[in-house]
């Protein structure tokens, strides 16, 4: 009983004396940055809200609902200046980016990981969608200005409209697919094998194994990349610009589902930003109208934000 006592108090000592030794004092330092690096970023990202939104109180705080039904003005003073029309605007492309990009991209995730031998011309392939997502997004509006408004090519420029909604959310689609095809295919491989195993053990076919056991099962990592592909399309301005967004007055405010608009001149949130701080310089006023325009993108990209969070909450729950 003695000696046990011994041993265990030995044990102890010595267990101790290995836990001083391990102080990694190289780790410590390393650690300490890296919270350090976190605690500026999030400081940075606080001070910029915080900027924003008290420059937006001239416009939220007074005519909120006067802001979000007004148009565009060439005087910051108009009681008529408003985003309607940029609402408008990145509403539909948001809608046209997710009809188009995600079930082509999500398509594409699908064949190339489950159905796809593995050989060099799947290896190519993957090599180019991996580089055409950091292509710059300017070379995207070049390539809708050819082929939408420009081109001729299978009468594009007819059924757009030209410089329309339709084409800037065409465009945008195309710009968000090669993300949409590598984020899903991450969530593809992140399925464990001995799921795809256990249905082709109980007799499923191909098919059957993806849409019981692998799409559930990666649905949250499908829908965290769609989430942060359609942050990105919404707040761009450069491919836009390119494809005919209007920075000026623009005449018509169509109602926000008046689907007949879509191929009528328009306008989105981020070029209104961009044009509105660009005119900052001769009126003041145009700079709290931008950040007003501002925290409602933000609002608009949270609220969206949430509804993801909420469906992959809920597949996560049905995957547990």
């Amino acid at each position: 009983m003695i000696s046990r006592l011994v041993d265990d108090k030995s044990r102890a000592a010595i267990a101790a004396s290995i836990e001083r030794r391990r102080v990694d004092a190289r780790g410590l330092l390393f650690k300490v940055v890296l919270q350090s690096c976190l605690l500026i970023t999030l400081a940075l990202l606080a001070v910029l809200l915080v900027t924003v939104a008290l420059d937006s109180t001239d416009q939220l705080g007074t005519r909120l609902w006067d802001f979000l039904q007004g148009t565009l003005r060439s005087r910051s003073s108009d009681e008529s200046l408003g985003i309607h029309q940029g609402m408008y605007g990145s509403l539909w492309i948001a809608i046209i980016v997710a009809v188009l990009a995600f079930p082509i991209g999500i398509g594409a995730a699908v064949y190339l990981e489950e159905y796809a031998p593995r050989n060099r011309l799947t290896a190519f392939i993957e090599v180019n969608i991996r580089n055409l997502a950091g292509v710059p997004s300017v070379v995207y509006g070049l390539l809708g200005l050819a082929l939408l408004l420009n081109g001729q090519i299978f009468g594009l420029d007819r059924l757009t409209g030209g410089s329309s909604a339709l084409s800037g959310g065409i465009t945008l689609a195309i710009l968000v697919l090669p993300i949409v095809i590598i984020t899903s295919g991450e969530a593809f491989r992140a399925v464990p094998m001995e799921l795809r195993e256990g249905a082709y053990g109980v007799g499923a076919t191909r098919w059957e194994m993806i849409r019981t056991q692998v799409l559930p099962y990666a649905a949250p990592g499908i829908l965290t990349g769609t989430l942060l592909s359609m942050a990105r399309a919404i707040g761009e301005a450069a491919p836009l610009i390119l494809v005919g967004a209007v920075t000026g007055r623009l005449g018509d405010s169509p109602g926000l589902f008046d689907v007949g608009a879509l191929d009528d001149r328009f306008t989105a949130l981020p070029i209104i930003i961009t044009s509105w701080t660009a005119q900052s310089g001769r009126d003041v006023g145009f700079a709290a109208a931008a950040a007003a325009a501002i925290v409602v993108l933000l609002v608009f990209v949270l609220m969206m934000n949430s509804a993801a969070i909420l469906l992959r909450n809920r597949f996560e729950k049905k995957r547990g």
